[in-house]
C-alpha cells in the first residue's frame, strides 16, 4: 500500500514538472514566432527602402533633375480605368514549377488593346537558343540573364550575381542603340511570370535604354496584381490589393503610347491611362528584382491607323495582334483586343462583309502551314459569329506562307508575316 502511494506521488510530481516544462516551451515558441514575424516585416521595409534609394541613385546618374520631383498636374489627373469581364474555361496557364497547370480560357470581352501595325522588335525567345546562354537578341544592362526552359517553353530568366542583389536588367540588342528607336505611336507587349506567394516580386519597364541612352521619363513598375507609373497606379479588379498572390503565374503586360498618351494593361484590364506622359520615350529596358523571374513573347510594334480608315484606303485590315498557341488554331486571350475592335466596326458598319484570311511565316512544312492558316482563320470567324456577327457577313480562307509581306529571315519579319487579314467583299 505504501509502495503504491509513493509511486502515485512520484507520478503526480513528475506530471507537474512535465506540465511546467511544457508551458515554458510553449511560451518560448510563441516568443520566437513573434520575433520571427517582426524580423520578417522589418526585412521587407529595409528591402523597399534599399530599392527606393537605388532608384534615386540611378535616376541621378542618368541625369534626372531633382527639381522634377514635383507632382505634375497631368499625372494627378491620370485615370486608372479597369474592366472586369473575364471568364475561365480552357487555355493552359502555369502557376508554378511544383503546382499542376490550371486550364483557363480567358474571354477578354472588354479588352481594347490593339498592337501596332509593324513589328520592330520580337523575341520569343527562339526555341533553338541553348539553355544557359545569354539571350542573343538582348544586351546586358545589369546583373545577369540567360535562356531557360519553363513549362516546356523557352523563356528568359533573370539571374543574380554577388555585385547586384536588387536589379537584373536587359535592353534590346539593336544597331545604334543610343538613338531614339521608339516612334510617336508604338506598343509593347510581353508575358511575365510571378512565383506563388512571393512578396514584393516585380518587374520594371523603363521607356529608355538605361545602358546607352540618357534619362527620359518615369518607369513602369509591375507587380503581380498592380501597376504604377509616376503618380498613377491601378490594381486588378477581383484580386486582393497585395504584392503577393497565392497562385501567381503568368501575367500579360501591354503598353500603348500614342503621341504623349500612355496606357498600361495587366492581363485583360487597363490599369493606367495617362493623358499627358512627361518625357519622350526613346528605348526600352526590362529589369527584375529577384532571381529566377521569367519573361517571354516580348514585342515592340509601331504605328496604328484606325481600322475603318484602313478599309476605306486599302480595302482590308492587316492584323498581327491576333495570336495563337504554337502550331495550333487556339486563340490566345490577348487576341481579343483586335477581335473586339473588328466586332465593334462591323456593328457600326452593318454593310461591311469580311473574308477572314490566315497567313503564316515560312517555318515548317508548307502543306502544314496552309492547313494551319485556314484553321486559324476559321477560329477567328467563328469567334466573331459567336459574338453576334451574322454568318452571312463572314467567310474564311488561308494562304499559308505563300503571300509574305516581309522577310522570313528575321524574327520581326516572321512576326509581320504571321497575320490575319480582314478583306472586304
Amino acid at each position: 500500500m505504501k509502495k503504491t502511494g509513493i509511486i502515485l506521488m512520484l507520478f503526480l510530481l513528475f506530471g507537474q514538472v512535465s506540465h511546467a516544462q511544457f508551458l515554458k516551451k510553449l511560451m518560448k515558441h510563441a516568443e520566437d514566432k513573434v520575433k520571427s514575424e517582426v524580423e520578417r516585416r522589418s526585412e521587407r521595409r529595409v528591402d523597399k527602402g534599399i530599392d527606393k534609394t537605388l532608384d534615386k541613385a540611378e535616376d541621378e546618374i542618368d541625369g534626372k533633375n531633382k527639381k522634377a520631383k514635383k507632382k505634375s498636374k497631368s499625372a494627378k489627373k491620370a485615370e486608372s480605368s479597369q474592366s472586369n469581364d473575364s471568364e475561365e474555361t480552357g487555355n493552359d496557364t502555369a502557376s508554378g514549377k511544383s503546382s499542376k497547370a490550371k486550364k483557363h480560357n480567358l474571354v477578354w470581352s472588354r479588352y481594347d488593346f490593339v498592337p501596332g501595325d509593324t513589328v520592330i522588335f520580337e523575341d520569343g525567345p527562339d526555341p533553338d537558343e541553348e539553355n544557359g546562354e545569354f539571350p542573343s537578341r538582348w544586351d546586358l544592362y545589369q546583373g545577369g540573364a540567360e535562356i531557360a526552359e519553363f513549362d516546356g517553353e523557352p523563356v528568359i530568366t533573370f539571374i543574380t550575381d554577388s555585385g547586384n542583389m536588387y536589379r537584373k536588367g536587359i535592353v534590346p540588342y539593336l544597331k545604334n542603340p543610343e538613338q531614339d528607336y521608339l516612334p510617336d505611336v508604338f506598343t509593347i507587349e510581353f508575358d511575365a511570370y510571378y512565383k506563388p506567394n512571393v512578396y514584393n516580386e516585380r518587374y520594371y519597364l523603363t521607356l529608355y535604354d538605361r545602358k546607352n541612352q540618357s534619362y527620359c521619363c518615369s518607369q513602369i513598375e509591375i507587380y503581380v496584381n498592380s501597376v504604377s507609373c509616376g503618380d498613377s497606379e491601378g490594381s486588378l479588379k477581383g484580386k486582393e490589393r497585395s504584392n503577393r498572390d497565392p497562385e501567381g503565374g503568368w501575367r500579360h503586360i501591354a503598353v500603348a503610347y500614342t503621341k504623349g498618351k500612355l496606357k498600361v494593361y495587366l492581363d485583360d484590364q487597363r490599369l493606367i491611362n495617362i493623358p499627358h506622359f512627361e518625357g519622350n520615350p526613346t528605348g526600352v529596358t526590362v529589369t527584375a528584382t529577384d532571381e529566377n523571374m521569367y519573361i517571354k513573347n516580348f514585342r515592340i510594334a509601331k504605328g496604328g491607323v484606325k481600322y475603318y480608315k484602313r478599309v476605306l484606303s486599302d480595302g482590308k485590315i492587316i492584323v498581327n495582334g491576333i495570336k495563337f498557341d504554337v502550331n495550333k488554331a487556339t486563340l490566345k486571350p490577348e487576341s481579343m483586343g483586335p477581335i473586339n475592335r473588328i466586332y465593334k466596326l462591323m456593328k457600326k458598319q452593318p454593310d461591311l462583309k469580311f473574308s477572314v484570311e490566315g497567313h503564316t511565316d515560312s517555318d515548317g512544312d508548307e502543306a502544314f502551314n496552309m492547313k494551319l492558316s485556314k484553321a486559324r482563320a476559321k477560329t477567328v470567324m467563328d469567334k466573331l459569329i459567336s459574338m453576334g456577327i451574322d454568318k452571312s457577313r463572314l467567310k474564311y480562307t488561308g494562304w499559308g506562307e505563300s503571300k509574305p509581306i516581309d522577310t522570313n529571315a528575321t524574327p520581326e519579319g516572321k512576326a509581320n508575316n504571321r497575320r490575319v487579314e480582314f478583306v472586304k467583299f
